[in-house]
């Protein structure tokens, strides 16, 4: 995979640090504003980027067949359109999209030029959250899952006194629900698939949810997943059966572990993870679908995606929480 980066920011600082693990993808060009430059100078040394641009028709003109899209959630829409219609494949960060329309009309994009279209959820290729799932069915009935995902904002203080960054900011597709909770919707709708019905209980200040209690109703099952940038607690997520539980402690996109305790049993310690960074098996299941044209994975892929933002769309409406 010939692969261009779209940004400069935390996450492709983390995602350059596994670049050597996988010599299946060539980097060959970053794209930023000017103003990184010198961020982007030391990334080129790190991941071996052949060019650096600041005008973005250039980087998609250039010698690739990839395009990663790693920039402020705003962007995601707009870069990743522009990509498609350059010719290139996409990956895309989380949120794909702020909104299921503009994820509608990517896909649509997609499947005219041919191209594949995928977004980087870590959790869904993790081989502990595979293992999970297959341990699901030791549990009987699934009948409560609860998901805390409450990290408290080293920007948050800030965002108090009056200092808007983009973490806070709706415009740019900020807030508690889009930051930390889309890991704890991906990880439900990974396991359920789509629910019957959706509701957000938000904490709003400034026109945006800063924490959150996201209710998701299925048949048998009973979703409770909070995600909040105001406030500390223990990161864990429990599932619940008739035959026994799974505890993850630690958040949902890393998955670093869990717990399996089955009833009358002594509680069993699962970790099958085959790499320790949490972006390794993402990457190199996107380099296979890729390279070997795999529309039928990122078709099933994007289904999920769908169904992912349909929830944010139920529950920011509810909120009357507008992004963009």
């Amino acid at each position: 995979m010939n692969l261009a980066i779209l940004g400069a920011g935390k996450i492709v600082n983390d995602f350059v640090t596994i670049i050597d693990d996988l010599p299946e993808i060539d980097v060959k060009a970053i794209f930023g504003q000017k103003k990184d430059l010198p961020v982007m100078e030391d990334l080129q040394k790190t991941a071996h980027i052949d060019e650096l641009y600041t005008n973005l028709d250039e980087c998609l003109a250039s010698d690739i067949d990839t395009a990663y899209i790693a920039l402020p959630n705003a962007l995601h829409f707009q870069f990743a359109k522009a990509a498609l219609e350059a010719g290139k494949n996409v990956i895309c960060e989380k949120p794909f999209t702020l909104n299921e329309q503009q994820l509608t009309e990517l896909i649509k994009l997609a499947e005219t030029k041919h191209l594949i279209l995928l977004e980087a959820i870590t959790n869904q290729y993790l081989a502990n959250y595979q293992q999970l799932k297959a341990d699901l069915s030791q549990l009987g009935h699934i009948k409560v899952i609860s998901c805390n995902y409450s990290q408290y904002s080293s920007r948050y203080d800030a965002f108090r006194k009056g200092t808007v960054l983009p973490a806070f900011n709706p415009k740019l597709g900020g807030g508690a629900l889009m930051d930390l909770n889309i890991y704890n919707i991906y990880f439900i709708v990974g396991l359920l698939g789509a629910p019957s019905n959706v509701h957000y209980l938000a904490n709003v200040e400034k026109h945006i949810d800063t924490s959150g209690i996201l209710t998701m109703n299925y048949p048998q099952t009973k979703v409770v997943s909070i995600g909040a940038k105001d406030v500390d607690a223990p990161v864990t997520t429990t599932i619940e059966g008739t035959e026994g539980s799974i505890v993850v402690s630690g958040p949902t996109n890393v998955l670093d572990h869990y717990t399996l305790k089955l009833r009358h049993q002594q509680p069993k310690i699962v970790d099958v993870k085959v790499h320790p960074h949490r972006m390794f098996q993402e990457f190199q299941q996107f380099t296979k679908v890729i390279e070997n044209h795999d529309f039928e994975f990122a078709a099933k892929h994007l289904k999920q995606d769908e169904i992912v933002m349909h929830v944010i769309d139920q529950a920011l409406a509810e909120s009357k929480i507008k992004l963009g």
